[in-house]
């Protein structure tokens, strides 16, 4: 049986495959090529007045690859909306061993405690890099608005890398109100083909200038 390895990871990506487990606590990994591949594209992101706002409030905080491994632990925890996980312990490993060659990438927002000076997680998300693609994993919120906070944090900065594809594997009903839309396969790999081409970088940290400049380049919903 083949070793699945990092190297061997984002070969598959380069091809528009990618791998989940059954359940969190399941042995086995199987390989995913959907027929319909969900996008977003970068700037036709949609922010509504209420997500405008909360991005103003100061008492978040958004950062960049600080907590990569707490990010994909909370990815994996139950929700109300999300009992079981496709996040298992090989995917985890594998996905910390891509954020340690800068392949993976994670978001986080964070709230500040006033009175002690203390950060909490309450947000974000992580995926995987390759040339001028984005491939998003999976994300979390604790509070209202946080994962989408961290979604255009991560959108501001591969507008302002030159990144060119953000694939969200599928679409969510919550993914189709930020924007996302269904590709077919054979669509999909020629975007992807033209996209790990190109040379494209990440940024760790954000201006305010660029978010502000990006976040007029989106499109506004009520």
């Amino acid at each position: 049986m083949l070793e699945l390895t990092p190297e061997l990871l984002l070969r598959a990506y380069a091809f528009g495959v990618f791998p989940m487990a059954e359940t969190r606590d399941s042995d086995e990994l199987f390989w995913i090529d959907p027929i319909q591949r969900g996008v977003l594209p970068i700037n036709g992101l949609h922010v509504s007045r209420s997500l405008r706002k909360a991005l103003r409030k100061e008492s978040y905080t958004v950062t960049c690859d600080e907590a990569f491994e707490r990010v994909i632990d909370a990815c994996a925890e139950a929700a109300p909306d999300r009992r079981e996980s496709w996040i298992n312990d090989r995917i985890k490993q594998l996905y910390c061993q891509l954020h340690e060659q800068e392949h993976a990438h994670s978001i986080e927002v964070w709230t500040l405690d006033q009175t002690n000076g203390a950060t909490t997680l309450v947000g974000g998300l992580y995926g995987v890099s390759l040339g001028g693609a984005y491939f998003g994993e999976s994300m979390f919120s604790r509070e209202t608005n946080t994962s989408k906070i961290a979604l255009v944090h991560l959108c501001a900065r591969l507008w302002h890398g030159g990144f060119r594809l953000l694939d969200t594997q599928f679409v969510t009903d919550h993914l189709k109100s930020l924007g996302a839309f269904e590709i077919p396969r054979d669509q999909y790999k020629q975007e992807l083909n033209d996209a790990i081409r190109l040379e494209a970088h990440l940024p760790r940290t954000l201006s305010n200038q660029v978010l502000l400049a990006f976040l007029h380049s989106t499109t506004q919903t009520s």
